[in-house]
């Protein structure tokens, strides 16, 4: 029984490095090249208070809300 087990290991373990030298090929080349490829960054999402259009059209959405506020008085009146 133990030398039949220690048969289907090395065969999996041979079936396995097969799968995975085929698999290496196709993604184009060895492992070390792969990592040392610069690698392009995605595009770096805007965060909604530095969009200037964000903040345009939130203002003015906020002045058609309210029309009969005055925009040019300060908030903090003392």
């Amino acid at each position: 029984m133990g030398k039949f087990l220690l048969v289907v290991i090395v065969f999996a373990a041979l079936v396995y490095a097969f799968f995975w030298l085929i698999e290496r090929r196709r993604a184009g080349g060895s492992a070390a090249r792969r990592r040392t490829r610069p690698k392009t960054q995605p595009p770096r999402s805007v965060a909604p208070d530095d969009d200037e259009d964000f903040l345009r059209d939130l203002n003015r959405r906020f002045r058609r809300k309210d029309p009969d506020k005055p925009q040019d008085k300060p908030n903090n009146e003392a």
